[in-house]
Formats: structure tokens, C-alpha cells, sequence
């Protein structure tokens, strides 16, 4: 079936003749429509429901073992912290080795992490250890997917739903995965839980490898893969508009965990019990899937991009609300207008792109995604910190506070640098596709 693939690119798989001739389904439809990408779908919902779970089951496991509460705390922050290192010393693995083998190279590996946590005599320390492993994999292999979905469904609209359609995987993963992981748990033993992960990772694998076809890699460059990620993570961060984009990506998510983070507490001051904790904990989750497919079904490119940066500051705003200490409801409600502010993605996703050096775009949605979960955990950290000295009532909505500046103030840089080119392995330049006019929107209502 067709798909609008964008101008073939160096190493990107060419449009279709086909695709110019007939015309094009709407919205996710089109998406889907892809074969290769319904491959890539399926997967990515098995490996994520398979992190979910496997975090759910190791931290079980880690605390029957020990009866530390800190240790089963740290295998859930070990799922963020080693993210800085799989996403800067390792970065370059996403454009210097093939896709497919790099995607399926690292479901093979997580699923061999989540054998060993099988073990039945396996110390905490290579738990913990197997953890921090597939916690550096991931970014790698979120990068080199995107990277993938930019090779399968170019680099215009179908690229950007395809992302979407990955984010509302990502949060319905979090909701499946709690409800999935909490039922297996009371029926078999964390070890048997982690067993059926390690299934996922494998499942996941062979869909990638016979669904999806072998394309060569981007970068031909060789030498040392430390120093060839080192150098590429520098010149992504040396570009003024490349650097803008990374941070509107980083700074909304990690001022919107900060009361996410809180809110264990937060229900104990109200004392929902495990009900009202567990309503609280999916409310952002629900509003993001419901903004994500609205947004994605329903308005139209140059709209979605208008939105960019209206949400990205929206979606900082509600954590006001918890200044006044709002009843269980309210904090619903609050939560679930959180989650909505991800729809700021769409443009986001579409100007990066655009910006990005084609020989470096796996690696730098690499560091877009090891970017974005390494500032996340270090904000949880600073929000709990923070509420060990201050009232919830003060620190929920101080990251409100302090988000909205630093959002407004990288919206600012992200308008001023609109106007770039792209840069090419030559040091040449091309007209930046889909980049934001100075009112927010796209320069142009059509995709290159």
C-alpha cells in the first residue's frame, strides 16, 4: 500500500513511484498502512510491555530478597540513571552499524539480562548490574528505531504520527503494563514474571528481523565508537538550533514528574488508599493517550505545529494547582490536563528532523530520548529531595513555577533559530524542511 515517503536521502529508502499516484489515507491510517512500520509497531509494544513488567517483577524480587526498601526503590531508578551513558557513549551505534541488526542485536541482549535475573542464585549485585544493562541499551535502541521509522516513512507527516503512534504505545504500555505485571505477580513468582519478559524481548526481536527489510548504515566514518559518539553528541549539541530543540524536548517532561514523582506521598496526605493512589498514578497517562490520538487523528500538520509551543508551556501550568491542596478529583483532573501537554511532540519531532544532518539522525534521537529520561530521573530526584525540607503544597507547584520560565525562555531561542538550513556530511547546506515560522507555525502548510 502507499506511503508518502518524503525526497529519497542518502542512505533512506527511496519513495515508492506508487505512492505520488494514489492517493494518500489520512491520520494514523496511513501509518499503519506501511507494512514495515506494523512490524515495528508490534514490537515496540512487546519490549514495552516487557520493560514495565520486568521493572515491576525485579523490584518485587529484589525486595523479597533483601527486605530493603532502598534496594527495590533503586531498581526503578537504575531504569533511568545509565541512560546519560548507552545515550553519549554509545550514541553512534545508531548510524555506523545497520538498523535492523542493531535493533535486533539489543532485544537479543535484553532478553538475555532478563534471563540472567532468572538465575536462581543470582546475587543483588548482578540484578542490579542486568538492570543498569538494559537501562543503557534502551536509549540506543529507541534512537536507531526512530532513526528506522524515518528510513521506513520518510521524514515529513507519516514520520511524525509514526512517533506518535510510538508515544501512545509508550504511555498505554505504562497502564497495561502496572494492570498486566500486578496480576501476574499474585497468581506466579517475580522469577516466572521475568522469564515471560525475556519471551517479549525475543518476540520482539524476530518480528523486527523478518519484518522490516535491511537497509545500509548512514555513517561510513570508522575509528573508535567512544570517540566517533563523543564527537557527534558535540557537534549535535554546537548547533544553536539542534541545541534548542534537544532542550524543548528535555525541560516540559522534567518539570512535569516533579509532582508525578510526589504523588505516593501526596495520596498518603490524602488518604485515598490503593484506589485512589492507583487513579491518581494513571491520570497523566490517560490524558496523554487521549491528547496524543485526538491531536494526531484530527488536526492537520500546520495546526499541530501551532500548538507546539503553546503546549510545551501548558503543559507545566497545571502543577499550580496543587497549591492549593486540592481533594482527590481535582488532583485527577489536574494531572490528567498534564498529560495532554504532550501533544507539544508533534512539532517538536517534525523541526528536529529537519535539523538534524542526515548521517547523524539515529544518533541524535538517541540523545533526544537519553537526553530527555536522564533530566526526568535527576528532576524526581531534585523534587523528592525538595519535599524532604518543604510541603508538598510548595514543591508541586514551585516546578510549575520554575518550569514555565525555563520553557518560555527555550521557546524564545527555539523562534529565534526558525529560520536554520540543514546540514550535510560535505559541510554544505539545504533548506530546513517543516521548520516553525515566527508565529509558531510551519513555514510551509505542505510536506517536502
Amino acid at each position: 500500500m502507499p506511503s508518502v515517503t518524503g525526497p529519497a536521502q542518502p542512505g533512506r529508502a527511496p519513495a515508492r513511484p506508487e505512492a505520488a499516484e494514489r492517493p494518500v489515507p489520512a491520520g494514523y491510517r496511513a501509518v499503519f498502512a506501511v507494512p514495515e512500520f506494523r512490524a515495528v509497531f508490534a514490537a515496540h509494544l512487546l519490549s514495552s510491555l516487557g520493560v514495565v513488567v520486568c521493572e515491576i517483577a525485579l523490584s518485587l524480587l529484589v525486595f523479597d530478597l533483601t527486605e530493603s526498601p532502598l534496594l527495590s526503590a533503586l531498581t526503578f531508578a537504575l531504569g533511568l540513571l545509565p541512560y546519560v551513558v548507552g545515550g553519549t557513549l554509545l550514541s553512534a551505534v545508531a548510524d555506523r552499524y545497520p538498523a535492523r541488526a542493531v535493533l535486533v542485536v539489543c532485544d537479543v541482549l535484553c532478553a538475555l539480562a532478563a534471563a540472567g535475573m532468572v538465575a536462581p542464585r543470582a546475587p543483588i549485585a548482578l540484578l542490579l548490574v542486568l538492570r543498569c544493562l538494559t537501562a543503557a541499551i534502551a536509549p540506543v535502541f529507541a534512537g536507531t528505531r526512530a532513526g528506522t521509522l524515518g528510513d521506513i516513512l520518510g521524514e515529513g507527516e507519516l514520520f511524525v504520527l509514526g512517533r506518535s503512534v510510538i508515544r501512545i504505545v509508550n504511555q498505554g504500555a505504562q497502564l497495561a503494563g502496572f494492570a498486566a505485571g500486578g496480576l501476574l505477580l499474585a497468581v506466579v513468582p517475580p522469577r516466572a514474571v521475568l522469564a515471560l519478559t525475556a519471551c517479549t524481548f525475543v518476540a520482539s526481536a524476530l518480528l523486527l528481523r523478518l519484518g522490516t527489510r535491511a537497509r545500509p548504515a548512514r555513517a561510513t566514518a570508522r575509528g573508535a565508537l567512544l570517540g566517533a559518539s563523543l564527537a557527534g553528541t558535540r557537534r549535535l549539541l554546537a548547533d544553536r538550533r539542534i541545541r534548542a530543540l534537544l532542550l524543548l524536548a528535555w525541560l516540559p517532561p522534567a518539570f512535569v514528574v516533579v509532582p508525578e514523582a510526589l504523588l505516593i506521598p501526596y495520596g498518603d496526605l490524602l488518604g485515598t488508599g490503593p484506589a485512589g493512589l492507583g487513579l491518581l498514578l494513571c491520570s497523566m497517562p490517560i490524558g496523554a493517550i487521549a491528547a496524543e490520538s485526538l491531536v494526531g487523528a484530527f488536526l492537520t500538520p500546520r495546526a499541530r505545529a501551532r500548538l507546539t509551543f503553546p503546549m510545551g508551556l501548558f503543559a507545566v501550568l497545571p502543577s499550580l494547582g496543587f497549591a492549593a491542596g486540592p481533594s482527590l478529583g481535582w488532583a485527577v483532573a489536574l494531572l490528567v490536563l498534564t498529560g495532554t501537554g504532550i501533544s507539544y511532540n508533534f512539532g517538536v519531532d517534525r523541526w528536529f528532523v529537519a535539523a538534524v544532518p542526515e548521517e547523524l539522525l539515529g544518533q541524535a534521537m538517541t540523545v533526544m530520548q537519553a537526553g530527555r529520561m536522564t533530566i526526568m530521573g535527576l528532576a524526581m530526584a531534585l523534587g523528592g529531595a525538595a519535599a524532604a525540607f518543604a510541603p508538598l503544597r510548595v514543591v508541586m507547584p514551585a516546578a510549575g513555577v520554575v518550569g514555565a520560565v525555563c520553557v518560555l525562555a527555550v521557546i524564545f531561542e527555539a523562534r529565534r533559530t526558525a529560520g536554520g538550513a540543514r546540514r550535510t556530511a560535505a559541510g554544505g547546506a539545504v533548506p530546513a524542511r517543516g521548520l516553525p515560522g515566527r508565529n509558531g507555525g510551519p513555514a510551509s502548510g505542505t510536506e517536502s
